[in-house]
């Protein structure tokens, strides 16, 4: 069974930065499309990245964190990571972790049938 733990969040001052990792067990993350998703109160879950099979190895950014934060992957320690730079008070949420063995592309909350408990973000201004 695919289990996934979020950490690395916190409290941080905007223009401050945090990195979220995200470590898999029961699974190999290389092989599996790998995303990051945030929800804020009295919002929507929001895709942040996703990041394709390693074999592949496309990314992708919502928008309104392009050129901010980037997905990367450590394969020798399973695990996945959002280095998010110049945080901004609206990125405050709680950010999960989610993956889904095989290929996909559309960043989308649907596709994912194992997700991580999150793991909250609190920039301050």
């Amino acid at each position: 069974q695919l289990q996934l733990v979020e950490s690395g969040g916190g409290l941080v001052q905007a223009g401050g930065s945090l990195r979220l990792s995200c470590a898999a067990s029961g699974f190999t993350l290389d092989s599996a499309f790998v995303g990051w998703f945030r929800q804020a109160p009295g919002k929507e879950r929001e895709g942040v990245s996703c990041v394709t099979a390693t074999t592949d190895g496309a990314t992708y950014y919502t928008d309104s964190v392009k050129g901010r934060f980037t997905i990367s992957r450590d394969n020798a320690k399973n695990t996945v990571y959002l280095q998010m730079n110049n945080l901004k008070p609206e990125d405050t949420a709680v950010y999960y972790c989610a993956a889904e063995p095989g290929r996909y592309r559309l960043c989308m909350a649907d596709i994912f049938n194992s997700w991580g408990q999150g793991t909250q973000v609190t920039v301050s201004s």
